[in-house]
């Protein structure tokens, strides 16, 4: 039987539809978690402003929360863009700086140790990131860092695995810092905490546990980052959300989501993604993205890779035997 030709138009849903179902997933599931409303991180970025948006049309703006929590090396904008969807929507929102309490436990120092070991010039006025390279060439994933001295001197050289670990396990203080404010003001206001990563997120581990991947739901789990932008203009949010590339936000220097971590930009990578759920050749792929066959194919064993070497972040806590003759509900 013939199938359709892969291409973008094959990500587009019913906006209007999806809106509804979503809203009544919102309204069963703080039924059945007995929540009187959601919690979330606001990044200014589209995912969290969509999820955002889809709680106020299920709840109402009263039942809705948002924090902004920036710290040394947030971007300006994210702060601001945050605040315009807050202020938008109606819904109370608060601002935590988590620098000083980042300070604190030592994740820019642990940080600035591990960037020292690699570029022995490096002071914290420096400003970095890391990249990823390898995999679209079929060749074994690998980070580089990357750096820029005060005077606009930029470095780079390969990151020897101890240090990027070291670099990754400091920065994801980040993540489950903000995280614990979140479910802080969950129970204090009785409500659920949102999770808000896409589908290509969430399928290819992009998420830091009992960081960003701790959630009570997460409402877009199931959609391509293309549908998440669709959501985004048809629920009305400001251009400067429904524009803005991904980004990490976690570095100082500006960083893409595809530099970091995913093999292409987001609209190849959910082509890629959806030919990959749908059994489409690399051959077919490489029509759909304007690249070689070999090209296509490493794309796609790097979505095998990723949902491999990530699985663990998936996993609920290993258990001696079960504890539950049949999972409660909700579980996963």
């Amino acid at each position: 039987m013939n199938r359709p030709v892969l291409n973008a138009d094959l990500l587009a849903i019913d906006c209007e539809a999806e809106t509804a179902r979503i809203a009544a997933f919102f309204v069963h599931t703080l039924r059945t978690f007995n929540k009187r409303g959601v919690v979330l991180g606001l990044s200014g970025g589209v995912d969290s402003s969509v999820c955002a948006a889809l709680a106020v049309r299920a709840l109402g703006p009263q039942r809705v929360f948002g924090l902004l929590m920036p710290e040394r090396d947030s971007s300006g904008s994210s702060a601001s863009l945050g605040a315009e969807v807050a202020q938008q929507l109606g819904i109370g929102h608060a601002v935590e700086n988590i620098a000083p309490a980042l300070d604190a436990i030592g994740c820019y120092r642990w940080r600035d140790d591990a960037v020292r070991a690699v570029l022995p010039g490096y002071t914290p006025e420096w400003k970095i990131k890391l990249a990823i390279s390898g995999g679209l060439v079929g060749g074994i994933n690998h980070f580089k860092l990357i750096a820029q001295s005060p005077d606009g001197q930029m470095s780079e050289a390969r990151l020897p695995l101890r240090e990027y670990l070291q670099i990754v396990a400091a920065t994801n203080h980040k993540q489950r810092l903000r995280k614990t404010l979140e479910y802080f003001h969950a129970d204090r206001l009785n409500y659920a905490v949102i999770g808000t990563p896409n589908r290509l997120e969430y399928d290819q581990g992009f998420f830091v546990k009992n960081g960003d991947g701790s959630a009570d739901l997460k409402p877009i789990g199931h959609l391509y980052k293309t549908q998440v932008y669709a959501l985004a203009r048809h629920l009305g949010l400001p251009e400067a959300v429904c524009n803005a590339a991904p980004t990490t936000d976690t570095y100082s220097l500006p960083q893409g989501q595809d530099e970091f971590y995913f093999a292409l930009p987001w609209a190849q990578m959910d082509l890629a993604l959806w030919a990959r759920n749908h059994g489409y050749s690399a051959e077919e792929l490489a029509v759909a993205l304007g690249c070689t066959a070999e090209q296509a194919a490493a794309v796609l064993t790097d979505i095998d890779a990723k949902r491999r070497t990530t699985r663990y972040l998936h996993a609920r806590p290993a258990l001696v035997e079960a504890v539950f003759d049949h999972p409660p509900e909700n579980a996963a």
